[in-house]
């Protein structure tokens, strides 16, 4: 890292206009943060994925060095504008019609980040007319986006791993804009967590081993993105999801109190049919679901995640879907097959008899 003062690598424009802006375009917060490199960051990641606590995942892991150095995203880079969209929080209305769904993390019913995108995009237009150059940079494995965000003082890195943003939790997606204009560092946020710790005891798996500190072989809403065969010890704990996981979130006091808290989530987007995903064709499934993390594109794996769901929440009397699973288990497709098997177990292990257990 640099040793001349922050001032001299970050000017004196301040973003007042810019804030007025971001919030007229549906943002909840704003920030800059020097453009220097992430030094703490990159040792995080280099020890983080040295453990293996990584889990394979690629994104910031892929390259550490290109993705804590924000310089290298634009020439003469001097700021990172760093943003945060909302989307909601709140309780989510399961269907009633009976069938077998499954569930989607909330970030992931709408294309949230399009919305962040598009948000960023007026800043950066303002930036523009200013006379500087700028660049935004969203859900990409060339910045740390999160650590992009604590530096700008958007809110601070929460036991779960998440940032929190004061007043809206966690219920945001992060992105920014890097520009060779010479804006005011904002000051940072200090921790709110405090001595919590609902979100480490909260995990369904476990995965959160200490605060900020997620092992991504644990975690539902990584595996549910990995490639290859799903962990067989956390398939019953993945229930009914097939895509993120809310749970460290859901139960984290700020995101609790926060206005996105107590927006009820839009059922259409927050479940899907589980057996359309068996029946679907790979086009339709990446018609439909091709703005998700689907690891190499493949269709395979959204009804891989649908099988493990299917057997841990479909009726086990139900012999339609009992033998769209059994087809699948006879299949050609070997990883699909396994998992349909191990369905079909899950389903006989919940199968009560009629007149009850011993009938």
């Amino acid at each position: 890292m640099s040793n001349e003062p922050i001032n001299d690598v970050v000017g004196d424009l301040p973003i007042d206009d810019l804030r007025s802006v971001a919030l007229a375009a549906g943002l909840v917060a704003l920030g800059v943060a020097v453009v220097e490199p992430f030094v703490d960051t990159l040792a995080i990641l280099e020890h983080r994925k040295a453990e293996g606590l990584h889990g394979g995942m690629q994104f910031t892991y892929r390259d550490p060095k290109r993705s804590t150095d924000p310089a290298r995203l634009l020439p003469g880079a001097r700021s990172l504008v760093v943003g945060a969209w909302p989307y909601a929080g709140g309780d989510v209305e399961r269907p009633v019609d009976g069938a077998p769904y499954g569930r989607v993390a909330r970030y992931g019913t709408v294309d949230h980040y399009g919305a962040l995108r598009d948000a960023l995009e007026q800043v950066a237009d303002s930036i523009r007319e200013m006379g500087f150059a700028a660049r935004v940079v969203i859900d990409d494995n060339g910045l740390v986006d999160r650590a992009a965000a604590q530096r700008a003082g958007i809110g601070w890195f929460g036991h779960n791993a998440n940032i929190l943003v004061p007043g809206h939790g966690s219920w945001v997606v992060l992105g920014a804009i890097v520009t060779d204009a010479p804006f005011t560092e904002s000051e940072r946020v200090p921790d709110g967590c405090g001595s919590c710790r609902r979100c480490l005891d909260g995990c369904p798996t476990g995965a959160i081993i200490a605060p900020g500190v997620v092992d991504a072989r644990r975690c539902l809403a990584w595996l549910v993105q990995a490639p290859g065969t799903f962990p067989i010890e956390h398939r019953v704990a993945l229930g009914d999801r097939i895509y993120g996981c809310d749970d460290c979130q859901e139960v984290c006091p700020p995101s609790r109190r926060s206005p996105q808290g107590a927006i009820a989530v839009d059922p259409e987007g927050a479940w899907v049919g589980l057996v359309s995903l068996l029946e679907s064709s790979d086009d339709d499934l990446i018609e439909t679901h091709g703005r998700w993390y689907i690891p190499k594109r493949d269709p395979r794996y959204l009804r891989r995640n649908a099988l493990i769901a299917l057997g841990n929440v479909a009726d086990p009397s139900d012999g339609t879907i009992r033998s769209k699973i059994e087809a699948i288990a006879l299949g050609d497709d070997e990883m699909l097959s396994e998992h349909a098997r191990w369905a079909l177990g899950r389903l006989d292990e919940r199968f009560i008899p009629a007149g009850g257990p011993g009938a």
